[in-house]
C-alpha cells in the first residue's frame, strides 16, 4: 500500500490560516460576502474557515450548506443511486459575493453542479472557489479555484483522502493509490 501524507494537523492549521488571510484581503469585513460549503465534505472545511474568520474579524459570517446531488450531470447515469445531503442556505445570495468551499477539486463537475444549485437562492454578484486540495491536470470542464490550500499532481489511479477531526478522525490529508483499501 502506498500512502503519502500531504498535510498533517500542523500543516493543515497553517494552510487554513493562510487561506483565511487571503480571503480577508479580498473580502475585508465580509459584510457583502457569504460562505457556502459543498456537501458532504466541504462543509467541514467551510465551518473551520468561518470560525477562524469570525475570530479574526469579530463579525458573524453567513454560512450555508449546498447539496449538488440533483444537479449533477451523472445523476441518472449511475447504477447506484446517490443519497442527497441537506441543503441549508438560510439567506439570499442575491448580489452577494459567494465563497464556495470544497475539500478537493478534481474534475470540476461538482463545482458546475454547485453553480446550478446556487441559482435557487438568488444571483450572486461574484462566485469564488476555495479548495483545500487542487488535483491539477484532471479537469473535465474548465473550472479553476481562486483559493488553493495545496496543488497536487495526481495520476488517475490515485485519490485524495481528506480526514478531518469533525469526521471523528485525526486531521490528515493523504494521497493514496486507488487500490488501497485501508481507511
Amino acid at each position: 500500500m502506498q500512502k503519502r501524507l500531504l498535510l498533517d494537523k500542523h500543516l493543515l492549521k497553517i494552510t487554513i490560516s493562510r487561506l483565511c488571510q487571503h480571503l480577508i484581503e479580498n473580502h475585508n469585513t465580509f459584510n457583502e460576502s457569504v460562505i457556502l460549503g459543498m456537501q458532504p465534505r466541504g462543509i467541514f472545511l467551510a465551518e473551520r474557515i468561518k470560525h477562524e474568520l469570525e475570530q479574526i474579524l469579530k463579525v458573524d459570517i453567513p454560512l450555508g450548506y449546498l447539496d449538488t446531488t440533483f444537479h449533477r450531470d451523472d445523476f441518472r447515469r449511475r447504477d447506484q443511486h446517490l443519497t442527497p445531503n441537506k441543503t441549508k442556505v438560510p439567506f439570499v445570495i442575491e448580489d452577494k459575493k459567494v465563497v464556495l468551499i470544497d475539500d478537493v477539486l478534481f474534475t470540476g463537475r461538482t463545482v458546475r453542479a454547485a453553480l446550478d444549485a446556487m441559482t435557487m437562492f438568488g444571483r450572486p454578484s461574484k462566485v469564488e472557489l476555495l479548495v483545500l486540495i487542487d488535483r491539477m491536470y484532471s479537469r473535465h470542464i474548465p473550472v479553476e479555484a481562486n483559493y488553493i490550500g495545496r496543488k497536487v499532481n495526481t495520476l488517475p489511479s490515485q485519490r485524495v483522502l481528506v480526514e478531518l477531526k469533525e469526521q471523528g478522525k485525526k486531521d490528515n490529508i493523504w494521497l493514496m493509490d486507488e487500490t488501497d483499501t485501508d481507511e
